[in-house]
């Protein structure tokens, strides 16, 4: 760490929350410190304390909890704070950048009225010149019109629109300290790289100490200089990015760097534990044996992919002989004009098909239409122009009872787990449905029917009596997936599902997936913005931007060789779990961003 005085000082602090009359530890004994421009990145699993131990900061936890030990900022002593002197430092001296901004500004205010109030509130300006330091703030986030934002309601922006906006109103006071939770998780890959430049620019400009909060190794790559790292409420390693990428020491440190996801992890540059640990790396020690058992969960988990990779490739290798399960032949798909709002164009002539036993990437940014083209291929939305085949049926002037009968034979698995399951309906209700409504099984059939699906996505059978609060992320988006393959369907749209994941949960689930499908040999349309995902599950991959495909072909041809400029800027915008390798990239995308502002200028 840096010999600078700290903005932030954390001796032996813990974090307990009480439960039915316990104190349960979220986090013990944390100790770190960040100096004046530095970026600590505090990462793990959810669970491990990360968000916890950082609300302590600034005293935004609930009423059961309890905080020990020291928080110092700049040498002054946080904890005990009065509750009017905590209210003078959150926004003045300390300030949140939170991962969801939609929940976090409030809808029924403009952006413009939240800053300016938050400016007013600490520093007493006129309304006057509360706007004039709003605009400005807003135009330091480099949000394209700072007068139009200033006017707009959160629900009139775009997620990477609405994060700049948030960011500028946590600078509003120029903070010492900013924390910055899961800032871009929700965010495409190149709007994540935009706010990624932003918070690198802001810290250099304001010499703000940040606290990274996130379980995106490729982030901290790209933005950290040191590294703690977290598990079960105890920082088990620390030390600068360097050293944790280069030579992490713990096992778990080892496992979690182990399940990123990257481009290139189905080339020479796989992450392998088992010749990590033949390096010299001891498993032995003081460390508590059950990390020992992650590890070994993760090298099974690693064998499976290979396994499941090379079954992918003979799959391939007799994929000219395998039908077509779902044809986009010439297709447009057109939102309607509702009041004010004129008729959109979301798909614009897509020719697309994917076969039986094959996985199709679908990537592009927010708004290109990739979810759209799911929702069609699920007979959930009408196409306007050409001809959709899906499963046998052809769906392009589908009927009731034609959708009806398409539903068969596909199934989706959402993005979002939790509010894709009914909180009201135990886990083998929502599994076991599908099959009811299908007239397919009742009864102790239908009862066995679920234990059997329970078992192929690797939960027990006791948890069919489970609700979806009691389940964890992952373990409720495996139940997505059960559900979605109860009638062994034809087609699988996956829409998003490991998003929202840790990369270790969203490793199994991959895993999962890929297993299933070779079992199952149903097509696939894998929909995404995480482009490393792609890399480990897709055959094929299609590009889109603006409704329209920009690029198809083989995983290798697009990741390895695009020839197309928006897919080079896509793929420069990927953050890689590897600190020299993100640099260069940074670097690539900022000479094709220059490259593209000199056509722009040319053309003008």
């Amino acid at each position: 760490m840096s010999t600078q005085q700290p903005v932030l000082e954390v001796v032996d602090l813990s974090v307990d929350f009480g439960v039915d009359g316990v104190w349960i530890p979220a986090a013990s004994k944390l100790n770190y410190r960040i100096a004046p421009g530095e970026v600590l990145a505090i990462v793990g699993e959810s669970g491990s304390g990360k968000s916890a131990s950082s609300m302590a900061i600034l005293d935004l936890l609930p009423e059961n909890s309890r905080i020990a030990g020291s928080i110092k900022l700049d040498g002054r002593e946080l904890s005990g704070l009065k509750p009017a002197q905590m209210r003078h430092v959150r926004g003045r001296q300390v300030a949140v950048i939170f991962q969801e901004p939609m929940t976090a500004l409030n809808p029924v205010y403009t952006i413009g009225f939240q800053i300016v109030e938050t400016v007013r509130l600490h520093f007493g300006l006129s309304p006057h010149e509360a706007k004039q330091r709003a605009l400005a703030l807003l135009a330091m986030v480099e949000l394209p019109d700072p007068m139009k934002a200033f006017n707009s309601y959160p629900h009139q922006l775009s997620g990477g629109q609405l994060q700049r906006a948030m960011i500028a109103q946590s600078i509003a006071c120029d903070p010492k300290l900013l924390i910055a939770d899961e800032p871009t998780t929700a965010l495409d890959v190149t709007v994540q790289a935009e706010i990624l430049d932003l918070l690198r620019s802001l810290r250099d400009r304001l010499d703000s100490a940040i606290l990274l909060i996130t379980h995106d190794m490729g982030v901290v790559a790209d933005l950290a200089d040191h590294i703690a790292v977290m598990r079960r409420g105890v920082i088990v390693e620390a030390g600068t990015v360097e050293q944790i990428f280069r030579a992490p020491q713990h096992p778990y440190t080892i496992a979690l760097l182990a399940a990123v996801p990257h481009l290139g992890q189905r080339g020479d540059d796989d992450i392998d534990i088992t010749a990590a640990l033949a390096g010299g790396i001891e498993l032995g020690g003081a460390h508590d044996g059950d990390v020992d058992t992650e590890l070994a969960e993760r090298i099974e988990l690693n064998e499976r992919l290979a396994e499941a990779s090379s079954k992918q490739a003979e799959a391939r290798a007799r994929a000219n002989g395998r039908p077509v399960v779902v044809e986009f032949d010439d297709v447009s798909i057109e939102y309607p004009k509702s009041g004010r709002v004129a008729a959109f164009r979301a798909a614009d002539h897509i020719n697309l098909t994917i076969c039986e036993g094959e996985v199709l990437g679908l990537v592009g940014e927010s708004g290109s239409g990739k979810t759209t083209l799911g929702r069609a291929a699920i007979g959930l939305l009408p196409i306007t122009e050409g001809r959709l085949v899906v499963a046998g049926e052809d769906i392009s002037k589908a009927r009731r009872e034609d959708i009806r009968r398409l539903h068969k034979n596909v199934g989706i698995v959402f993005q979002d787990p939790s509010s894709s399951l009914n909180p009201r309906r135990q886990v083998g209700d929502s599994i076991g449905e599908p099959l009811l409504l299908a007239g397919r099984f009742a009864g102790a059939a239908l009862s066995a029917e679920v234990e059997r699906l329970l078992d192929s996505v690797e939960l027990p059978r006791n948890y069919r009596s489970r609700y979806p609060h009691e389940l964890s992320g992952g373990q409720k988006q495996r139940v997505g997936i059960a559900r979605a393959l109860a009638l062994g369907p034809q087609v699988l749209v996956a829409d998003e599902p490991t998003s929202a994941l840790d990369v270790s949960v969203q490793a199994r689930v991959l895993v999962l997936l890929q297993e299933l499908q070779k079992e199952m040999n149903f097509a696939c349309l894998f929909i995404t913005h995480d482009l490393a995902v792609i890399d480990v599950l897709a055959d094929r991959i299609a590009v889109m931007h603006h409704g329209k495909l920009v690029e198809t072909g083989t995983r290798d041809e697009i990741l390895r060789n695009p020839r197309e400029a928006y897919t080079q800027r896509l793929l420069a915008a990927v953050p890689l779990p590897d600190p020299d390798k993100q640099r260069e990239r940074r670097l690539v995308r900022q000479e094709l961003r220059a490259a593209e502002n000199g056509d722009a200028t040319a053309a003008g």
